[in-house]
């Protein structure tokens, strides 16, 4: 069976008695953001291929060489926001709908995340069965920096990362190379980008998606965070953002001074609420259950200020000048940050 829009590419390479269903996110201009026609088209073709016997495992990879999916169009988020943001709640609930399918998936999944891979573009494949990065992969989570919180399941990713490694990350919006990405565990194989085109040939052929795919792995480059973990741990173990900052500040380490510079740029209410919905996250018993907690803060984010202001200095004017509101950590209070993780009366995902 094959389907196919203009931005999802979605087709059988048969081989044999079954095949692999191949889905190619196609906006290579716009980095294959996501629009929710898109979300719509993934949905329907995994619901699909799950019933359709001939598909033995399914692979997602994105057009162009720059990388598999940079996240969510903000730009149409933050056009959709000033209006009042109705279609992006719809967009958030189809999408984190998505990134449960995904996980759960009844056939081997198989997400190539070559290239740059932020946001949205995680939630595609860091939740899938069998998960690669090559030499030229960019993964990351880099909400606070448009005033949002990690989401798509993000958060969990990030909670359950090693020590504190995935605190920093989310405060900080720092980016992970392929070595860093497999140590945090959002990946699970390491293929040079050369070898891709062989591998979705072996993927065609193969009963066994996993062996074929560990056949074409190799050794990834080292973890940059891996030397960092001593200063990383006992900064981002304190248990405020203010006293992160002060440890980062204090530490003597000048890479933990340029983290902290890093979280005060970011928005102040996005990083305090990401404290916390980390934290929670740990104690949370499934994705769905912090997808449902996603969605409860995302929703919070396009009521307040910060996500059209994060997206127009980012995106739209690119003034790389936010003016947040409030403008400091201090100033966001405790009942600020419980609004965002409080549920929403006759809004809930519902998920869990």
């Amino acid at each position: 069976m094959s389907a196919e829009v203009a931005e999802v590419q979605a087709f059988l390479d048969e081989n044999g008695d079954g095949g692999l269903g191949r889905i190619v996110l196609n906006r290579p201009r716009a980095l294959n953001s996501l629009t929710h026609g898109m979300i719509t088209a993934l949905r329907a073709t995994l619901d699909d291929w799950a019933a359709d016997g001939r598909v033995r495992a399914v692979v997602l990879t994105g057009a162009g060489e720059r990388g598999l999916c940079a996240g969510a169009d903000i730009r149409a988020m933050h056009d959709d926001a000033k209006a009042g943001g109705a279609g992006t709640r719809a967009f958030f609930r189809d999408e984190y709908r998505l990134n449960a399918l995904i996980a759960d998936y009844p056939k081997p999944y198989v997400a190539v995340m070559d290239g740059i891979t932020m946001g949205g573009g995680v939630g595609l494949s860091a939740h899938g069965a069998v998960r690669i990065v090559t030499e030229r992969s960019v993964v990351a989570m880099p909400e606070t920096r448009i005033g949002l919180v990690p989401d798509v399941g993000g958060s969990r990713l990030l909670a359950h990362a090693p020590g504190e490694l995935g605190t920093h990350l989310g405060l900080t919006s720092a980016s992970m190379g392929p070595g860093d990405a497999l140590l945090c565990g959002f990946a699970d194989h390491y293929v040079p980008s050369a070898r891709l085109p062989e591998l979705l040939d072996a993927l065609a052929g193969s009963a066994d998606p996993t062996a074929a795919v560990a056949a074409h792995a190799e050794p990834a480059p080292p973890a940059e965070l891996a030397a960092r973990r001593e200063w990383i741990d006992a900064c981002y173990a304190a248990d405020t953002v203010e006293e992160i900052v002060e440890r980062l500040l204090n530490s003597g380490v000048p890479d933990a001074k340029e983290a902290a510079g890093l979280v005060l740029g970011n928005s102040p209410t996005a990083v305090k609420v990401t404290l916390a919905a980390l934290r929670r996250a740990r104690t949370l018993p499934s994705l769905k259950a912090v997808l449902d907690q996603e969605y409860r803060i995302s929703c919070a984010a396009l009521d307040g200020h910060d996500l059209v202001e994060g997206i127009r200095a980012q995106v739209v004017d690119k003034d790389r000048n936010p003016q947040w509101s409030p403008r400091t950590l201090a100033e966001v209070t405790e009942a600020d940050v419980a609004r965002f993780l409080a549920p929403r009366e006759d809004d809930e995902l519902g998920l869990a």
